[in-house]
């Protein structure tokens, strides 16, 4: 196979989409703007289709050694009372299995994956599209040209800029943060605590550590100075394993949640896949899940077309928007939900939550 194929970005949505080319017939060249030192840091959860595509990306092996399996969610009110709970084998049964990891060993994985270099500290200074195929020049002065130009690059995506795809990403309101706890309480189950306009999720991960992830919806509020303090601040009052996992947690990370939402995900020889396409919150835990299956898609239609890319692109557009337009209303009911004044939301969730947020996933069972 010939064609001249560019991926921009290293993270989950570029290794994957580069391992999808790979499997067929492609070779890419990958670049990443920041250098090979720079890990990414906390946790992950990858629901049942996640692992469903890891697997058709043949990522399955090196991934089951690694982290911890959730076979049950359990949802509590903020003093830590039980609201309902869900059988994630049950709901993802034949789909794939539930796994919290570090992102660290995550992108390892990816990066085995790919079967290529990766260049780092090389980022993409202009892009320009003529006839079908795209000019890059790189940060270094160097330029080549490409007949398909993949935008991997995250929520505030150069090429998304540069190939006037979209504007900026649209903030959330919500306020994020993440931490790995050693030490904390033994834990089997991933654990949400629902607080006013707030939660407070942890899980094992393997190793005998937590993947803690906790929000509150604060847009009007500063990023806290001191992130471990103001955790204990907003989330002190809660009941449940949270008192035990905030006196072990030592580092914790701050973001800002926010949302893409374009039109069309492609120009020419140009298409944007993963959170620069139709980033949003975290919520459903399902960013590196339609990562995954972005790339399974895309390889498939690109292997389809006979090397027609704009056919190809926009097959894959046919294919992928109405999922990830599912996925989007699905997070946003999901935040609306817990938003809700406890008083209200804790009785109904007792009575319908597990219908309701079972529903949230049933979309996804089938294949994309």
């Amino acid at each position: 196979m010939t064609l001249r194929i560019l991926v921009v970005g290293a993270g989950i949505a570029g290794l994957s989409a580069a391992r999808a080319l790979r499997l067929a017939g492609y070779r890419p060249d990958v670049v990443e703007e920041l250098p090979a030192s720079m890990l990414p840091g906390a946790g992950i959860y990858l629901p049942g289709n996640a692992s469903r595509a890891l697997r058709q990306l043949g990522l399955d092996a090196p991934l089951r050694p690694l982290g911890d399996l959730i076979f049950r969610q359990v949802f509590l009110d903020a003093r830590g009372r039980t609201l309902f709970e869900m059988d994630v084998a049950g709901l993802w049964a034949g789909v794939g299995e539930s796994r919290a990891l570090s992102r660290a060993d995550l992108q390892q994985v990816l990066l085995t994956g790919v079967g290529g270099e990766v260049r780092y500290d090389t980022a993409v200074k202009d892009l320009e599209i003529f006839d079908g195929a795209a000019k890059v020049e790189f940060g270094d002065g160097s330029v080549a040209e490409y007949d398909l130009v993949i935008g991997a690059d995250g929520r505030r995506s150069t090429i998304r800029a540069k190939a006037g795809l979209g504007g900026a990403a649209v903030p959330t309101g919500q306020i994020v943060y993440r931490s790995v706890v050693s030490g904390g309480p033994p834990l089997s189950d991933w654990t949400a605590l629902l607080g006013r306009r707030s939660s407070f999720v942890a899980m094992p991960m393997g190793g005998r550590k937590l993947y803690c992830y906790a929000d509150e919806t604060a847009p009007d509020s500063p990023n806290p100075d001191d992130p471990r303090a103001h955790l204990r601040n907003v989330f002190g009052s809660f009941g449940g394993p949270v008192p035990a996992i905030l006196a072990a947690m030592e580092k914790v990370s701050v973001a800002r949640t926010d949302e893409v939402v374009l039109e069309t995900w492609h120009r020419g020889p140009v298409l944007l896949v993963g959170d620069a396409a139709h980033a949003t919150a975290p919520t459903l835990a399902q960013g590196a899940a339609m990562s995954f299956e972005d790339a399974v898609v895309l390889g498939a239609e690109l292997k389809r077309s006979g090397e027609d890319v704009a056919a190809a692109l926009r097959a894959y557009e046919l294919r992928r928007r109405p999922r990830c337009g599912a996925v989007r209303d699905r997070t946003r009911e999901r935040d609306r939900t817990r938003d809700v004044p406890p008083a209200l939301r804790d009785p109904m969730l007792r009575r319908r939550g597990l219908r309701i947020f079972a529903d949230h996933y049933r979309p996804l069972v089938p294949p994309a």
